[in-house]
């Protein structure tokens, strides 16, 4: 066998290993499964997001986690007014913001034997949300499709920079288990911005 193909073919038997039993497997769980999707998630951060969420979860008849929304009381007044079933509702409160609405629920939804979640947040928010959402979720093997809510006229398109950020901090949380951003903030903190 030539030195160029035995490489070639090493390469091969790596990444089949890396996605049938190695690290990678997960991502290929969460990419391939045809289980339909059990979950709503709606990202808080705006109020129509989880109107919309809402409507989805009793369309599908699905269960609704809304992660770092409205304040429980008016949460909960949305739930009633919808005429939603309260128990089929999770008002989590937990995450501080795009990063965390993953890294706070996704151990829990894999424990519920979570496969597949309606991400539901505002379009111009959906392609860093996804970013993030598919290196978190994907590495407990869960599938998101992702749900755009308009927002125009106020949509605030984000930049290439604050998605490849996130998602450096969503691969770094995967391989180590550990938020890179303090870390940075704590290294560099005139380069980051405080909210």
């Amino acid at each position: 066998m030539a030195p160029g193909w035995r490489s070639t073919f090493v390469i091969l038997a790596a990444l089949a290993w890396a996605s049938t039993a190695g690290p990678l497997r997960p991502f290929r769980q969460a990419l391939t499964t045809v289980q339909p999707p059990q979950r709503i998630l709606v990202l808080g951060g705006d109020l129509d997001r989880e109107r919309v969420g809402l409507r989805l979860a009793q369309q599908l008849s699905l269960p609704l986690v809304v992660s770092g929304g409205s304040n429980p009381e008016y949460a909960q007044w949305l739930v009633r007014d919808a005429g939603m079933d309260q128990s089929r509702v999770l008002l989590d409160y937990r995450a501080k913001g795009t990063f965390s609405n993953f890294t706070s629920l996704v151990d829990d939804l894999k424990r519920d034997g979570v496969r597949h979640v309606y991400l539901v947040t505002s379009e111009d928010h959906l392609a860093r949300a996804m970013t993030v959402g598919r290196l978190v979720a994907g590495s407990r093997g869960i599938r998101l499709t992702g749900v755009p809510v308009a927002c125009q006229p106020a949509c605030l398109e984000e930049t290439w920079g604050k998605r490849l950020g996130d998602g450096i901090r969503a691969l770094t949380w995967v391989i180590t288990g550990q938020d890179l951003k303090p870390w940075a903030l704590r290294n560099w903190p005139q380069g980051f911005p405080t909210p």
